[in-house]
């Protein structure tokens, strides 16, 4: 499988340059870094989280966890959590799990990027499955979602 028709039609409408890239299968943001060997921190990971009582798409990059606290001051909710993967299943319909890419306008979500993935040349984030992702520069993501919602929410890992 390549990359999902809707996200190759969502890059393609928008008139954006992007680089499909194919690797072997990989279900982690640090396995993709380690595949592709780029550093962690070029490596979007794509967090899907239910806050309050809607959804929000968050890109952090590979060698973060998401600070909670401060990602809840910046979207100004009380509850914050990861949703299900049965529940992913049923929403992100034609993406893998934990490959959904971090185009929220895709699924009419606002979308919440790490600070630190805006200062690279380029970034890779997930493509739709487990083989290809897509390098693209953060100019592009900030053209594709102009909603985008940029703060400081990333921690370093333990």
């Amino acid at each position: 499988m390549v990359i999902p028709s809707k996200i190759l039609k969502f890059l393609e409408r928008n008139k954006v340059k992007y680089e499909p890239i194919e690797h072997r299968t990989v279900y982690t943001a640090h396995d993709k870094a380690k595949t592709l060997r780029f550093p962690e921190k070029v490596i979007g990971k794509t967090l899907i989280l239910k806050t309050d009582k809607k959804l929000a798409l968050v890109l952090i990059p590979a060698d973060k966890n998401l600070d909670k606290n401060k990602f809840r001051k910046i979207a100004k909710v009380k509850k914050t959590d990861f949703v299900s993967e049965k529940f992913m299943r049923d929403k992100f319909k034609g993406v893998k799990v934990g490959a959904v890419p971090p185009f929220g306008d895709l699924w009419t979500l606002p979308t919440f990027i790490d600070k630190s993935l805006l200062q690279k040349p380029k970034i890779v984030v997930n493509g739709g499955n487990y083989n290809w992702s897509i390098k693209i520069t953060p100019a592009v993501l900030k053209k594709l979602m102009p909603e985008l919602i940029v703060g400081n929410f990333g921690q370093a890992k333990k």
